[in-house]
């Protein structure tokens, strides 16, 4: 059954401006630098450089009335021509300027072109003789290796796909014996199912040598024992020196557990980080600057404002004129908004950075990371009167430049905990003791997270064994038995 009925409620919404200038807080320098070059080439009435006369006033422009005279619909010839203006032969100074503001010419750099990993596995075989269902399959075989140079896949699965997506039908012994063929490519270790197998393809491709020898048969049959570091029955079961022992666990240290990685670590891009903000000691004092890149000198197009000054001064005016005066406001006032914007979006960086560090005063100025104190979001939140869903939007994606390296400025926020004295301290404090007591334990016998936390017990640090482990995940260290050393 149908029924109408009113219903009042109270709500809020952000408006689109609210949600822009929130995803611009968000962007750090790079991609603020891309939404800027974006924003220009959407909105002609956007320029960069200051502006010689007097800045365009969105209130100037705001009397409804001026729109009035459109409410006839007669058509009057005037003697502006809005095709002219809209069709403007000048290119903005912007686009002008060279990206690294060197007054030499710019010329075009060729690109490198590196060859891919899965590319380089194809061109190796084209060194082996195939026929042309051995080499479908062989190509098929490459393509299922991952980025590490694994085949995380069994040979009846392998077999099926093909048969299904590819249409090639064969057995699993033919692709049992082009995997051989896999294996024989380089990096070495490369098509492996499982580490165990990476490990010996990669070890019979050693010179035989007596170490290598037992590393080969350590891995083949007592590949459990040796990633647990049972190193006491390894020594039992082969009857063995400690030394002996050790020569045969470096082999093994020295293999590449993911042959592709390295392949592909090196045909990609460094990426380097901008910082946002720079931190400096100053006799004695922290100064903190905002990247220059965050805060571009941008003006209202002045020729935008002169075509609608140009219309409001006309007498007659047609429904022709309307729709493109009305677009040339239109991008008038976005242009204001976008400039009014990037303000707000500097001194909300710069406010929030700044409370930052004065909060964070005693570590800025010697970089012990022991002396952080305990930061939530909500303390800045309420130091500089914003949201904590803006402190969050700058601390999760900006980055500073300290006296003591890069930071991203997350990195400075964490949890209180009570020492022995009742005092609050950091958890990044704890944690930093943490690691270096494991930095500095024996490797022949590492220490137990019990005796981790009596330790920092002793330190002043009540901590429960449970909270350790966690701490130590945090830092992904391993536990006592993995950490272990010959």
């Amino acid at each position: 059954m149908l029924k109408q009925f009113l219903n009042l409620k109270l709500s809020q919404k952000l408006s689109p401006q609210q949600i822009q200038l929130m995803k611009l807080i968000q962007l750090p320098t790079q991609a603020f630098e891309q939404r800027l070059k974006e924003e220009m080439n959407e909105n002609p009435a956007l320029e960069a450089g200051k502006e010689e006369d007097e800045e365009y006033e969105k209130d100037e422009f705001d009397n409804e009335e001026e729109y009035d005279d459109f409410e006839d619909n007669e058509s009057i010839e005037t003697d502006i021509n809005i095709d002219e203006y809209l069709s403007n032969d000048e290119t903005p100074d912007y686009k002008l300027q060279a990206n690294n503001y060197s007054d030499e010419e710019q010329r075009e750099s060729p690109l490198a072109s590196p060859v891919s990993f899965h590319q380089d596995l194809i061109n190796q075989l084209n060194t082996f003789i195939l026929n042309d269902e051995e080499r479908e399959i062989a190509e098929f075989l490459v393509g299922s290796i991952d980025d590490m140079g694994y085949i995380r896949r069994s040979i009846p699965d392998i077999v099926d796909d093909m048969a299904f997506t590819q249409g090639i039908y064969t057995d699993e012994k033919t692709v049992e014996r082009i995997l051989h063929i896999i294996h024989e490519l380089e990096p070495s270790g490369v098509g492996a199912r499982d580490l165990q197998e990476c490990l010996m393809l990669q070890l019979k491709h050693k010179t035989p040598t007596e170490s290598v020898e037992l590393a080969t048969d350590i891995i083949e049959n007592q590949f459990d024992a040796f990633t647990k570091k049972h190193y006491d029955k390894l020594q039992q079961k082969y009857g063995i020196s400690n030394d002996s022992l050790k020569k045969g666990i470096h082999e093994i240290e020295k293999l590449n557990p993911k042959p592709g990685g390295s392949f592909a670590g090196s045909s990609k891009l460094t990426e380097h980080v901008v910082p946002d903000f720079a931190i400096r000691i100053v006799e004695g004092e922290l100064e903190l600057t905002l990247n220059g890149r965050n805060a571009p000198t941008l003006h209202v197009s002045k020729d935008y404002q002169e075509m609608l000054q140009t219309y409001k001064d006309s007498r007659d005016k047609s429904a022709q004129q309307k729709d493109a005066v009305m677009f040339i406001k239109q991008k008038l006032d976005s242009a204001k908004w976008f400039i009014d914007a990037i303000k707000q979006r500097q001194e909300t960086l710069f406010v929030t950075m700044n409370a930052i560090m004065h909060y964070q005063e005693e570590y800025f100025l010697d970089g012990d990371e022991t002396k952080l104190r305990p930061m939530i979001l909500k303390d800045i939140a309420d130091l500089v009167g914003l949201d904590i869903s803006t402190i969050s939007r700058v601390a999760n994606s900006k980055f500073v430049e300290t006296p003591y390296g890069t930071k991203l400025i997350k990195e400075f926020f964490s949890e209180a905990m009570k020492n022995d004295q009742g005092e609050d301290v950091s958890t990044l404090e704890i944690k930093k003791i943490l690691q270096n007591i494991i930095e500095d334990e024996d490797k022949h016998k590492p220490l137990p997270d019990d005796q981790l936390a009596d330790m920092l017990k002793d330190k002043g640090y009540p901590i429960a064994r449970r909270t350790i482990a966690k701490y130590r995940e945090q830092l992904d260290i391993p536990v006592a038995r993995m950490r272990r050393k010959m």
